[in-house]
């Protein structure tokens, strides 16, 4: 069985409706119903892996696990999955909304819930991984949350066979998030984009502002996946396709170039002693080192 990554649509930016409650699933009839939402939500086909599968989130709720439910009303719009790790934290396996419930800040709603849960149990924080390529989720992970990137990790689940991620390599970011809150770490994450100083160290495709292949722009980093020449400046961005999803279905060598491309200079800078500060809403990484964030 495949494992599944936290990575579908969350960013909600409207408060939730009154009618959004979040509460915790038990019973066999109350995860059947979860299992057929995450199912929905990744576009699962019969013969796929599920998301979280059933028996996984039966055992979860039975044994202190986190299983957490949104319901619009009466009907299942949003389901979280987790489990107790180490260092007193919560791993957030999955996390999913309903499509037709997005903009309605039921994923913002989960994300407090869990954090809630994790408080009370006495945990530091949660942590989960998100496709790096995926910019709103980035977006909302690391700006709308303020979750912080700890580790970029290069096919971490290996081939996934889920709907959504079918074909392509599980490269992911791994976040933490602390469960008492801390003060936005990027402010004006547009305006700091545009900071005299910022290198440029992937280019954007042809989808973007200036038509290159995002293979071609990589010229600060060598095949080892280190920075060299960033012009003597702490700070760096990094740019992300405008739909990774559309362009695997759409043109999948341009997906795989960014793929590898991405890959290649998040790596590079971490081991070159950067950090991931957010993410402008135009899709750009920003990355700072020396103490200059």
């Amino acid at each position: 069985m495949v494992e599944q990554v936290e990575q579908v649509e969350l960013l909600t930016p409207d408060p939730a409706p009154a009618e959004v409650r979040v509460i915790p699933l038990h019973g066999t009839p109350d995860l059947q119903r979860a299992d057929r939402l995450l199912r929905d939500v990744w576009q699962t086909r019969p013969e796929d892996d599920p998301p979280l599968a059933l028996d996984i989130m039966c055992a979860l709720a039975h044994t202190g696990g986190y299983i957490g439910g949104a319901y619009l009303g009466d009907r299942l719009v949003g389901v979280a999955g987790g489990f107790l790790a180490e260092g007193a934290t919560l791993h957030s396996h999955v996390a999913g909304v309903a499509h037709d419930a997005r903009g309605k800040g039921v994923g913002r709603l989960l994300k407090a819930h869990q954090r809630a849960w994790a408080a009370e149990r006495g945990l530091t924080a949660i942590t989960w991984t998100f496709d790096p390529l995926v910019r709103r989720n980035a977006y909302f992970n690391l700006v709308g949350l303020g979750a912080r990137a700890v580790a970029y990790l290069p096919d971490f689940y290996g081939p996934l066979s889920d709907g959504i991620n079918d074909g392509d390599v599980s490269d992911r970011l791994l976040v933490s998030w602390p469960v008492t809150p801390e003060p936005d770490r990027v402010s004006e994450p547009d305006r700091v984009s545009e900071a005299v100083g910022v290198s440029e160290a992937v280019g954007v495709s042809g989808a973007g502002r200036d038509g290159r292949d995002p293979a071609e722009a990589v010229a600060i980093v060598d095949e080892a996946g280190a920075v060299h020449d960033a012009g003597g400046s702490p700070l760096l961005r990094c740019a992300t396709p405008t739909d990774i999803e559309a362009l695997r279905v759409q043109n999948p060598a341009a997906a795989k170039r960014w793929r590898a491309a991405l890959g290649t200079a998040l790596q590079g800078a971490l081991a070159d002693g950067y950090t991931i500060d957010g993410i402008t809403r135009s899709g750009w990484y920003l990355l700072s080192r020396g103490g200059t964030p």
